[in-house]
């Protein structure tokens, strides 16, 4: 597998971008959410480092099954997430292919009351991206190649490699 990432290079980003996001909130409370599965290593990584006063909260949302690389119906469930009425979420994802996962899941927590969202994502693929949707915090822009690690998967395996490669085969 070709290394797309480095760890090195991973955790040096999200450091740069952890200190970001603390400068933009100013000591506000914020909650984090994650989107499962693939947000989970860049979550915890992410709000290790964040020095603000912070819950953790995640959904899932997802429109791929299986070993399938095309979208089909979103569904979204928000069974973990607290109240988050009056409160400034920061949504962490993976990684922003098209913007539709990311657009609808905004769009389900401003309708849940959140004071204000933004949005981290890992990745921005480059190429893909079917709607409008600007995220405020990225920590790489990628070509559009099927990448895995570091949360992401292919058929809910290789989650667990501690960098970003591209699956062999996979554009």
């Amino acid at each position: 597998m070709d290394v797309l990432i480095t760890a090195d290079e991973i955790r040096t980003r999200l450091n740069a971008l952890a200190a970001d996001i603390v400068r933009v909130y100013e000591g506000k409370p914020v909650t984090v959410v994650g989107i499962l599965n693939g947000c989970l290593m860049f979550v915890a990584d992410v709000v290790r480092q964040i020095d603000l006063p912070l819950r953790v909260a995640f959904i899932t949302a997802s429109s791929y099954r299986g070993t399938s690389t095309n979208a089909g119906k979103l569904e979204i469930h928000d069974e973990l997430l607290p109240d988050i009425a009056g409160r400034h979420i920061l949504l962490l994802d993976d990684i922003l292919d098209t913007g539709k996962t990311l657009t609808r899941v905004v769009a389900h927590l401003i309708d849940r009351g959140a004071a204000s969202v933004k949005v981290g994502v890992l990745l921005r693929k480059i190429g893909r991206q079917e709607v409008p949707f600007e995220p405020d915090f990225v920590g790489f822009t990628i070509p559009d190649k099927f990448v895995v690690g570091y949360g992401l998967d292919f058929n809910d395996e290789y989650r667990h490699l501690p960098y970003i490669g591209v699956l062999p085969g996979g554009q």
